[in-house]
């Protein structure tokens, strides 16, 4: 394990390589739907959500290697060649270009010094760094090299580039691009030229009409909120053996469960709001793209008092409702909350983002003595600030061991540090008490 205590200074590249890409599809129009509400949330969020990663590099992998992939890959993804410009009412564009020539920077680690420990300072340096998002091409590739040798790889980009299961599929193809299939799905450009014709209006308008019927049953907005801003992180084994004896036992996907137990443990009266990350991907022409098309959702459910069974019928018609009418234009979203003078932070965001677990569980069912046995999760803070993350939110994610990992988001106005923390252990509670109530 590297030694993060001391990040390795100074971090400056010791050689800038050119890189010269081409790649078709060159154009400047509005932002796509998916496009424009990820930069909605990054003005929100006041931060160009970085994504990305580093990796090591292949033993024998040359400079020249690096250059070529970053190449190939500029050339196939037009989201990786996309700046925004402005239109002079201040509305954002996106602008492909055909051509250009971006840097590949390469690091030479000290003798002595931990290469890993490097790339990772490194990696965090240019995640924290400002992005021009107008200048700067969308992709900040680095190599570190270590004795002269390359070993490590750092890769960062703002979330305008692509949602996570795009991020997945271009791994993927970057390791395969010699076998990778042409058909890259439908870029943006594309995308925002149907959404701007008739059949994309229909939708919209059809979406619109689900958002105004949701809308109408969330409360007005409480008093303005001011932070601070946590976010915490809960690791429970409970959770994901309860929630694979439940879907199994209900005969239904994991993540309808997983949202009744979050919509159960929601406090307050009234319905359960959900605001679900949605995978526009079984949309036409969206399956391999490599672009944002994830977009939140909306649904309600009244579920309070009710027996498990019946709960997970109300959320699952309400979230296949969501799932539905989530490809929609994030502006016209945003009137239809203002215009019912509702709460357009309302509800619980939740983002399912399993890999793992998403399409089903490994080994046997579990039965209620496992499920009970299973230790309480744990939970702490990782992060309090100034700058807003989504207003109460909860990301679920695959942990090791066979744990689900549940990052919960809060203004601490609106949902104080202790409301979050039990949000999250009655989901826990929730859970293992209905496994129970079934056996």
């Amino acid at each position: 394990m590297p030694d993060l205590r001391t990040p390795p200074r100074p971090l400056v590249p010791a050689v800038r390589i050119p890189v010269r890409f081409t790649g078709p599809g060159a154009g400047v129009g509005e932002l796509a739907w998916g496009q424009r509400e990820i930069w909605l949330t990054m003005q929100r969020q006041r931060s160009w959500l970085p994504i990305g990663g580093w990796s090591r590099l292949a033993p024998g992998t040359t400079l020249a290697d690096v250059a070529d992939e970053l190449r190939w890959m500029l050339r196939r993804y037009p989201t990786m060649r996309t700046r925004l410009r402005f239109a002079p009412d201040g509305r954002p564009l996106q602008s492909v270009a055909d051509r250009g020539t971006v840097g590949l920077d390469v690091y030479d680690c000290p003798d002595g010094a931990d290469p890993e420990a490097y790339v990772v300072a490194l990696d965090a340096r240019d995640r924290a760094r400002p992005y021009d998002l107008v200048e700067e091409w969308p992709i900040r590739m680095a190599v570190v090299r270590h004795r002269g040798v390359p070993s490590h790889l750092s890769t960062v980009m703002p979330h305008l580039v692509t949602d996570g299961l795009g991020g997945r599929i271009f791994l993927a193809e970057v390791a395969a691009r010699a076998d990778a299939d042409p058909d890259t799905g439908t870029p943006p450009l594309e995308q925002a030229r149907w959404q701007a014709g008739p059949a994309g209006q229909r939708q919209n308008a059809s979406a619109v009409r689900h958002w105004q019927r949701t809308i109408a049953r969330i409360p007005a907005p409480s008093a303005a909120t001011s932070g601070p801003h946590l976010r915490g992180e809960f690791r429970t084994t409970a959770l994901p053996l309860a929630v694979h004896a439940l879907s199994e036992r209900a005969d239904a996907d994991s993540s309808q469960v997983l949202m009744t137990l979050l919509a159960q443990a929601l406090p307050g009266d009234g319905p359960a709001v959900l605001r679900p990350m949605v995978s526009n991907r079984f949309r036409r022409g969206f399956g391999r793209v490599v672009a944002m098309v994830a977009q939140r959702g909306l649904c309600a459910a009244d579920v309070a008092g009710l027996p498990f069974a019946e709960a997970l019928q109300r959320v699952g018609a309400a979230a296949m409702a969501a799932y539905k009418y989530a490809y929609v234009d994030p502006d016209a979203v945003a009137a239809a909350f203002a215009a019912a003078g509702a709460d357009p932070d309302a509800g619980l965001w939740c983002n399912d983002r399993r890999v793992a677990t998403r399409q089903g569980f490994a080994g046997a069912v579990p039965d209620a003595g496992a499920v009970r046995a299973a230790p309480p999760g744990t939970f702490r803070w990782t992060v309090a600030q100034d700058d807003p993350f989504d207003p109460l939110s909860v990301d679920i994610d695959d942990g090791d061991g066979g744990a689900l990992l549940l990052t919960v988001f809060t203004d601490a106005a609106r949902l104080p540090a202790a409301g979050a923390e039990a949000l999250v252990r009655r989901v826990e509670s929730l859970a293992v008490q209905q496994v129970e109530e079934l056996s």
